[in-house]
C-alpha cells in the first residue's frame, strides 16, 4: 500500500486558552500541526485527497495576521511581569517580580518564569504557582553564590536550569532531583556573568551564551564544546552576549547585549545578516537582550536600557524594515529584558 503525507495546521492555540496565549515558536513545529497518513489506493483517492485539501484550508489557519496585540513582558525597574493589551495599553494582569532574565509560555498555557535570581516558578492560567525550584538551596547550592539567568521546560517534562556560579547546566524532574548535568567551560566563574540565555537544541546539545567571556558555545550532552563563536560589537570589541537561538536553516541568531546589535551567523561563523546600533533614523539599539525569529520570518528584538524615547520591542522584517514597535513606559520601565508577543483573533 502506498502512502502520502498531508500536514494540517490547527487553529491558533490562543483561541482555546483563557489567557489567550499561544506557544512560543520553539513549540510551533510540534504543537501547531499534526501529520495524517492517508492511503492511496487508486486515482479516485488522489482526487479525494485534493478535495479534502481544499476543504481543510479554510477551516484550519495559522496565527491571525496583523501586528501583535498582546505583550507579555517583565521589567525589573518596576518589578512587574504583566500582560498588556497592546491596542489599548491596558494592563490585563501582573505578577510581582524582583529580577528576571528568561520567560516562557508553555504549550499548556502556563508561564515558566522567575521571581528573582534563584527562584524559578510555573504559574497556571489562574496565576497560581504549580511548580517552583530554588537554586539557592537545592542540589548542593546552600551557602554558595548562585544565580539563574536561563531555564527551559523540555519535551520530556524535565526543566533545564543554567546555574551561574556553580557553572553548570542541570535538568531536574518535578521533585527538583537532578537527572542530567554538565559543567560549563568558564575561565573565571562569576554568578552574575557566567551565563545569559541557554537553550537545549533538538540534537540534545546546549547553546550557551556566556556573557563574561563574550562567547556563544554549543556543548554536547557530555559537556564537550562542539561549536563556539566570539561575539563582538561593530568595532570588533568583545560584547556581553545575551541571547542565541539555532534557526531552522542551521544558522545562529544572536542578541549581542551591550554590542548594540543583532547578528545571524552560519556554522562557519560568517555573518549573513545583522541589525546595527543605528540601523534606522531616530531608533537606537541599546542593550539587546532577547531575540527571536518569529513564525512569519520577522525577528523580535528586545531593546533594554534604551531610555524612554526609544522602543522597548521591535519586530523587524528580513529586509530590515520595522514592521511593529512597542514603547510602554507606563506599564514597564527601562529594564525590560524579556517579552513574548502574539496576536489574538
Amino acid at each position: 500500500m502506498l502512502c502520502c503525507r498531508i500536514t494540517v495546521f490547527r487553529e491558533p492555540v490562543s483561541k482555546y486558552l483563557s489567557w489567550q496565549l499561544s506557544p512560543t515558536p520553539e513549540h510551533n513545529d510540534s504543537h501547531n500541526r499534526m501529520n495524517l497518513l492517508l492511503p492511496v489506493l487508486s486515482g479516485r483517492h488522489v482526487l479525494l485527497l485534493a478535495v479534502l485539501t481544499l476543504l481543510v484550508q479554510p477551516v484550519f489557519s495559522e496565527e491571525p495576521a496583523g501586528p501583535p496585540n498582546r505583550v507579555l513582558a517583565a521589567d525589573y525597574e518596576k518589578k512587574r511581569l504583566g500582560l498588556v493589551d497592546a491596542d489599548t495599553g491596558m494592563l490585563q494582569w501582573e505578577i510581582p517580580i524582583r529580577d528576571i532574565h528568561d520567560l516562557w509560555i508553555l504549550p499548556n498555557g502556563h508561564i515558566l518564569t522567575q521571581t528573582n535570581w534563584t527562584r524559578i516558578v510555573e504559574f497556571d492560567k489562574e496565576r497560581k504557582v504549580v511548580w517552583s525550584y530554588d537554586a539557592a538551596t537545592m542540589n548542593g547550592n546552600s551557602g554558595k553564590r548562585v544565580e539563574v539567568h536561563a531555564f527551559q521546560r523540555l519535551p520530556n517534562g524535565l526543566t533545564m536550569i543554567a546555574e551561574s556560579g556553580p557553572s553548570r547546566i542541570i535538568e531536574v524532574d518535578k521533585q527538583g532531583r537532578i537527572q542530567n548535568q554538565i559543567k560549563l567551560k568558564v575561565i573565571k566563574p562569576d554568578p552574575h556573568r557566567d551565563t545569559r540565555l541557554v537553550r537545549k537544541l533538538e540534537n540534545g546539545h546546549y547553546l550557551v551564551c556566556q556573557e563574561g567571556e563574550a562567547m556563544v558555545r554549543e556543548y554536547d550532552s557530555k559537556g564537550k564544546v562542539t561549536w563556539a563563536y566570539a561575539v563582538k560589537n561593530a568595532a570588533g570589541e568583545p560584547a556581553a552576549v545575551y541571547s542565541a537561538s539555532r534557526l531552522r536553516n542551521g544558522n545562529t541568531l544572536i542578541g549581542c547585549g551591550n554590542g548594540h546589535r543583532v547578528i545571524e551567523v552560519d556554522r562557519a561563523g560568517m555573518l549573513v545578516w545583522s541589525l546595527e546600533e543605528n540601523q534606522w533614523p531616530g531608533v537606537k539599539l541599546a542593550w539587546v537582550t532577547m531575540t527571536e525569529r518569529l513564525p512569519n520570518g520577522n525577528t523580535l528584538v528586545v531593546n533594554c536600557h534604551a531610555g524612554p524615547s526609544q522602543p522597548q520591542l521591535l519586530e523587524v522584517t528580513p529586509g530590515k524594515q520595522i514592521a511593529w514597535s512597542y514603547k510602554d513606559f507606563a506599564n514597564f520601565g527601562n529594564a525590560l529584558p524579556v517579552a513574548r508577543i502574539w496576536r489574538t483573533q
